[in-house]
Order: C-alpha cells, then sequence, then structure tokens
C-alpha cells in the first residue's frame, strides 16, 4: 500500500499521540508519520529509547508513560496538548501478549494485561475526546489483533482483551460521530517485533521466537504501519491487514 500525495496533505501538520511508540508497529507508525509531515508525540517508558528515536523526527515530543497508570496517561495528554496547543490523532499502540490455557490463567496478569491492553486505551480515549470536540473533531485509531477475529487455544486472555478493544472503538465510532471525531480499530496478524520476545508465557519458553506455523507468512512492522495510517486517512471503521481476514469472524 502506497500513501499518495493527498494522503499526505491531509496529514500535513497533525499532532498525533502514538503510544508503544519505542518499538515494533508504534516506532514505525511514528516515522512513517513524521514523514508525511505529522508531528509524533511519542509515548512509551523507555526514555532511552524514545529520544533515540526523536532525534530522527523532527518536530517530535518525547512523553514517558506508563500507560497502565491513569495519572501518567492524563498527564502525558496534557503535556501533549500544551506543547502543541491542540490534538488531531490518538493511536493506542501499547499493548502485550499472553499466552496460557484458561485452566492455567494467572488472574494478577490477567488484570494487568486488560489494564495496558483495554483500560490505558480507554483512558487515553477520554483524555483527548474533551479536546478534538473543542478543536472540531479528530481520529482515534486503536491497535487490535487478527486473534480478536479468531478462536484458537492458549491465547484467550489476549484475544478476549483485543476483542474488548475492537468493541469499545465501534461504540465510541458510533457515539463520537456527531462531534467529527473518527474511531477506528486495526487488526494486525503476526508481525515481526519484540511482541513475541516481551510476551507473557505460563513457564519457561522461547520468548524471543514467533511460533512457527501459519499459512502466511509475518508482516513487518512497516507493512502495518501503512495499513494504520491509510486508515487514517480512509476512516474506515475496521482496517486489516489482509482482506482475508474479514472471512475469519469467529
Amino acid at each position: 500500500m502506497v500513501l499518495t500525495d493527498k494522503d499526505a496533505l491531509w496529514l500535513k501538520g497533525k499532532v498525533a499521540i502514538v503510544t508503544g511508540a519505542s518499538s515494533g508497529i508504534g516506532c514505525a507508525t511514528a516515522r512513517l508519520l513524521s514523514r508525511k509531515g505529522a508531528k509524533p508525540a511519542l509515548v512509551a517508558r523507555s526514555r532511552e529509547k524514545l529520544e533515540a528515536l526523536s532525534r530522527e523526527l523532527p518536530g517530535s515530543q518525547v512523553v514517558v508513560a506508563d500507560m497502565t497508570r491513569i495519572p501518567d496517561i492524563v498527564r502525558m495528554v496534557k503535556e501533549v496538548r500544551d506543547a502543541f496547543g491542540r490534538i488531531d490523532i490518538l493511536v493506542n499502540n501499547a499493548g502485550r501478549g499472553y499466552e496460557a490455557p484458561v485452566e492455567k490463567i494467572d488472574i494478577s496478569l490477567f488484570r494487568s494485561l486488560y489494564e495496558l491492553n483495554v483500560i490505558g486505551p480507554v483512558v487515553a480515549m477520554q483524555q483527548v475526546i474533551p479536546v478534538m470536540r473543542a478543536q472540531g473533531g479528530g481520529t482515534i485509531v486503536n491497535i487490535s489483533s487478527g486473534t480478536a477475529l479468531m478462536h484458537r487455544p492458549g491465547i484467550g486472555a489476549y484475544s478476549s482483551s483485543k476483542r474488548a478493544l475492537a468493541g469499545i472503538s465501534l461504540a465510541a465510532r458510533q457515539e463520537l460521530e456527531g462531534d467529527h471525531i473518527v474511531v477506528s480499530v486495526v487488526y494486525p496478524y503476526r508481525t515481526a517485533t519484540s511482541f513475541w520476545k516481551n510476551r507473557i508465557l505460563p513457564g519457561p519458553g522461547p520468548k524471543g521466537e514467533m511460533p512457527a506455523g501459519g499459512p502466511y507468512p509475518p508482516d513487518t512492522a512497516e507493512f502495518i504501519a501503512e495499513k494504520i495510517v491509510a486508515g487514517m486517512v480512509s476512516g474506515d471503521a475496521e482496517i486489516f491487514a489482509h482482506d482475508w481476514m474479514r472471512e475469519q469472524r469467529a
């Protein structure tokens, strides 16, 4: 997918918060937004990684925040608005995987998973919606997962969190239509990022390795970033990494 000059014109000068920007899909999305003329606010826990990325992206801002902590999220949105005077785009990308059969799910980890994958994005939305409404509109893109469209053993906890995020996103889309705030949800496929290294496993195992198998090869973070940014411009409700994923709805 190639973004057009018209797409770049739409993005030029827009202020875009990208959470989970220190690596993977978030990093690739921030880079692409910057290349297309947007001003990315880079959000993650690692200041060192964010500052290294910010040096590559003119006009970007670093905001260190933990997306499981509500005070951090509130402060983050305020810092971005104070710095730029507006917020045009929110990309809720920060998240983490968890693999365990339902019988073995650690409830404390399950709660923390929802704090990051669902509650954090909802709080960020709650903080930016009044800002966007006051300025006449905006765009919110929430990154779900292809697993939200499927039933797969071992990923029920993670899949359920991403289904919840998708459901909230599509409800918010209808609620905010009259405010000219467009909410979209993106369903990535298997992507070659640090997600696999960072996912929670029920015991010792090769965390750094992407599980083998699957009918299709993994995507790059840059490919998914193209999908995300193109979805911002199109305003589609749901953006699928691949057309065949539409048929995977469980």
